[in-house]
């Protein structure tokens, strides 16, 4: 967790931030809200339930890295606290200029400093940013002259985040150490969060770096494997398999190994690392030829990584081991494809 026990909200103000592109408008505050020990409590059980994954992000800029926006107001907070009103306003002016496609959402924007945080080993200083673009209503029910009056009102659900990061006070040179939550990113629409507002790339760590070179082999597999070569399911299902296999029982990711073991074959490593200086080059990221496997990425990653062979919508065939127990066939007479399995027993 980032957070614990000894974990204190110094500041907190909120603004309200609409969407630009439909002129909905914005509001500052200019003073700050003191919490209640009781709410001060639930923010940091918030804060803990909504930043668990392990990616970490940094703020980045093309020309350079003064010039991103965030990056420049978070800092002056971190270098000089007493700003941290107006800072918190040109942020909020930051976010609506950002909100512009015509599905964005307004909603409270909500900017707090907290200390005693941890981040890979470190305890340091942080700024949340977090914003709600989805009310829920609730329920308020009170006894009243031997009955009950009840009411409805809107608010957030504290367990679940909109859009929020962790921006953490360390690395400042490199951009930061930044952790961020989109539970609404399903369109180009929500993009505006991570890459128009806050400008982030993903920070080159174990679990980055495994995560990514997953996505490599899933993607390679899934799309150029089949396009460039003549395959079948089967073989795709093969080398999943095996690329799978590797990152489970290796420590360690040494691209001349994986390569050497995994696809083998001279034309097919040629193939796989074309696709991966593409890959690299479409998402911005770079990728090292050795690093350590997190086992953590691995357990997420390994869900994408699908085995399975789906025929018609009468059978799914899952590939666990030896290809060489499965082949592929055309019956003349019925005119369809087969798979014949080879096995011992049944069980």
């Amino acid at each position: 967790m980032y957070l614990n026990e000894n974990t204190k909200i110094e500041k907190f103000i909120v603004h309200s931030v609409g969407n630009s592109g439909l002129e909905e408008g914005i509001y500052l505050s200019d003073q700050l809200i003191n919490l209640s020990d009781e709410v001060e409590e639930q923010f940091n059980r918030f804060f803990n339930s909504s930043f668990k994954s392990d990616d970490q992000y940094r703020f980045f800029h093309e020309s350079e890295l003064t010039l991103n926006a965030v990056f420049s107001f978070v800092k002056q907070i971190f270098d000089y606290p007493e700003t941290f009103v107006e800072q918190s306003r040109h942020l909020a002016r930051h976010l609506y200029e950002q909100s512009s496609h015509p599905r964005i959402k307004g909603g409270e924007f909500y900017i707090a400093t907290l200390n005693d945080c941890h981040i890979n080993g470190q305890t340091c200083n942080a700024i949340a940013l977090f914003k709600s673009e989805n009310k829920e209503t609730y329920l308020k029910v009170k006894p009243m002259a031997g009955s009950f009056d009840i009411n409805t009102d809107d608010g957030i659900n504290l367990r679940k985040l909109d859009k929020g990061c962790l921006i953490f006070n360390t690395e400042v040179e490199n951009g930061f150490i930044v952790t961020v939550v989109d539970n609404l990113n399903r369109g180009n629409d929500a993009v505006y969060w991570k890459d128009g507002f806050l400008k982030v790339l993903q920070r080159g760590t174990s679990y980055s770096h495994t995560a990514e070179m997953m996505r490599v082999c899933q993607n390679y597999i899934n799309a150029e494997f089949p396009q460039t070569f003549e395959v079948n399911k089967a073989d795709q299902a093969d080398l999943m398999n095996r690329s799978l296999s590797f990152f489970k029982e290796n420590d360690s990711f040494i691209l001349e190994e994986f390569t050497d073991q995994v696809i083998a074959q001279p034309e097919l490593i040629e193939s796989f690392n074309s696709y991966r200086e593409k890959f690299e080059d479409e998402n911005q990221i770079e990728l090292p030829d050795q690093f350590e496997i997190s086992d953590q990425a691995v357990k997420k990653q390994a869900k994408g990584l699908k085995t399975v062979i789906k025929l018609d919508k009468n059978f799914h065939i899952y590939i666990h081991g030896d290809r060489h127990l499965i082949t592929k066939g055309y019956d003349e007479v019925t005119q369809k494809h087969y798979y014949q399995l080879f096995f011992d027993e049944e069980l």
